[in-house]
């Protein structure tokens, strides 16, 4: 391996990633995320099939305005037809006409393809192949071709897959690009091959294009790199079909970070985790918080002997400084912390606390207490914050909850049902009593404290519930279960999560209603709660 040599990425997420299913673009959606690849340092940009649907044709056409500083746009496509001319196959027509300076085209490797799928001969598909490549070359662009099924295909007949090779390297193709189609390879496997390749082409600039359909889509991406390849295809965050492709937030990290290649991002390494959360937001996805390196819980530590070890030597338990791809080490408290865990969660929330204090004690005592009963803080850090405002720093609450009441009204038809709610807050001294209706009991509840609330504190009026999420936590109880009710909430600038338990599904909700507003006030009135 050659530690200074450098590695091209070639990100095919607005082609390859949304034939991933639930992934889905709009033309805006693609513009701005070509955008913000040019900016992280891509190298290629692969826009889509131009002709192939109409979202493809006006992104194309857009993109012509588009002013990137870096990255490449490439069109793809596939050879020309059998038995077609170059010249006459519409698709490849359609190739030029979308004016982008890179074409990138498959071709079949495989015979088995070969005769059974495009059913021509050996023969003819290598023509299609060399035919292709010459006649895109020939109109100024840069050609990469894809050797599509070429680790299968190599199986099969190496022989023929490395003519396929040599058929695009006549037409003058800029990049060979090794696809491992199905995903099935293993990395040994595709090492050999990629070996061979390199060794037969050596002039030639090789290119890796995996899936993962065996959870190696990365290691045979980097394993084709260590063994020569010098592009490599992937896209944001694994999507893509069946299992989705190569995930590049992993290939790039790896390269620059544990194996000491050049990569054109590497200057934006620190930009990976928000580049990632950028994908998923413009794909309507939630964000994979497992995923390596640019995951929420990439640096989590939960278990009390962890959290005291990073708290002394950061790197005992951290492969990288998380900061180096845009990441934060996080704690969470549960009922395996210990002192340490809830010294540096308070410390991380600005709490000033003295970890030999008796408090300290009580507070864990505490905590491990409401976790037995079906609490968990891992996703609710507002209501830990004020659970340590209450309990540390001796902080009341802005209201007090007198009563509440919820009931479901049955309307003149079987499918009307209104859920009706009155709550009585006491707030500075004085009592409000609001009833609210709403469609269920939880909105109903919702809407009543915040009737109240608004009258004395107007920036209630800002928060609004973004997820609702329950959990029964044992089943083998029945309707005795405990349940365990979060919520996120936002004012739209922070977003915050709170929790409640109780056997009871409206109770647990209630609980974590209050603490969401709670906070909010916290939140705008400062009383030692750091953002």
């Amino acid at each position: 391996m050659n530690p200074k040599s450098n590695v091209f990425i070639y990100d095919t997420t607005l082609r390859d990633g949304t034939q991933g299913e639930g992934v889905s673009f709009s033309v805006s959606a693609k513009l701005r995320v070509a955008e913000k690849l040019d900016q992280f340092g891509v190298d290629y940009i692969e826009g889509g099939w131009p002709g192939s649907n109409p979202r493809d044709v006006d992104f194309f056409q857009q993109a012509k305005a588009l002013e990137l500083t870096h990255a490449k746009i490439a069109a793809f496509g596939s050879t020309r037809r059998a038995n077609v001319s170059v010249e006459e196959d519409p698709q490849v027509a359609l190739l030029l006409q979308a004016e982008t300076p890179v074409v990138t085209i498959f071709g079949k490797t495989w015979l088995l393809h070969v005769t059974e799928v495009i059913r021509t001969t050996a023969e003819e598909n290598l023509a299609m192949i060399e035919d292709t490549v010459r006649h895109l070359k020939a109109a100024g662009r840069e050609v990469h071709y894809d050797a599509e099924h070429f680790f299968d295909g190599y199986k099969d007949n190496p022989d023929y897959a490395l003519s396929t090779l040599e058929a695009a390297k006549r037409g003058g193709a800029d990049f060979l690009t090794l696809c491992d189609t199905n995903g099935g390879m293993m990395v040994h496997e595709v090492a050999e091959v990629v070996k061979t390749v390199v060794t037969r082409f050596p002039d030639a600039k090789v290119g890796m294009h995996c899936h993962n359909d065996c959870g190696l889509g990365v290691a045979l991406s980097l394993a084709g790199v260590r063994e020569g390849a010098c592009i490599v295809q992937g896209t944001m965050n694994g999507f893509g079909e069946r299992n989705g492709n190569a995930n590049l937030t992993s290939i790039i990290a790896n390269l620059s970070l544990k194996l000491g290649y050049e990569v054109n991002c590497a200057p934006k390494l620190n930009k990976l985790r928000d580049i990632s959360l950028f994908v998923d937001e413009m794909a309507n996805l939630r964000p994979d918080i497992r995923a390596p390196f640019v995951g929420a819980a990439s640096f989590v530590h939960k278990g009390g002997v962890h959290a005291d070890a990073v708290n002394k030597v950061k790197h005992s338990y951290e492969h990288i400084r998380p900061e180096a791809v845009g990441n934060r080490t996080r704690v969470l408290v549960s009922d395996m912390s210990g002192r340490s865990s809830v010294m540096m969660k308070a410390n991380e929330m600005g709490f000033d606390v003295d970890p030999k204090s008796p408090r300290m004690k009580e507070f864990l005592d505490e905590l491990k207490a409401l976790e037995y009963r079906g609490y968990e803080y891992e996703a609710a850090d507002a209501s830990f914050r004020l659970m340590l405002a209450r309990f540390l720093k001796n902080k009341p609450d802005h209201f007090e909850v007198i009563h509440y009441r919820v009931i479901d009204v049955h309307g003149e038809w079987k499918d009307e049902l209104t859920s009706e709610a009155s709550v009585k807050l006491r707030i500075n001294g004085e009592v409000y009593h609001t009833v609210a209706e709403a469609t269920g009991p939880v909105g109903a509840l919702d809407l009543a404290i915040r009737k109240a609330l608004e009258q004395v504190y107007p920036q209630i009026n800002s928060v609004r519930l973004t997820d609702f999420k329950v959990r029964i936590l044992d089943g083998k109880q029945g309707a005795d279960s405990i349940i365990r009710v979060q919520i996120e909430s936002t004012d739209g600038s922070e977003i915050w999560g709170t929790v409640g338990a109780s056997d009871d599904i409206i109770e647990a909700s209630w609980e974590a209603l209050l603490d969401s507003y709670e906070y909010k006030l916290l939140l705008d009135n400062g009383d030692g709660i750091a953002r």
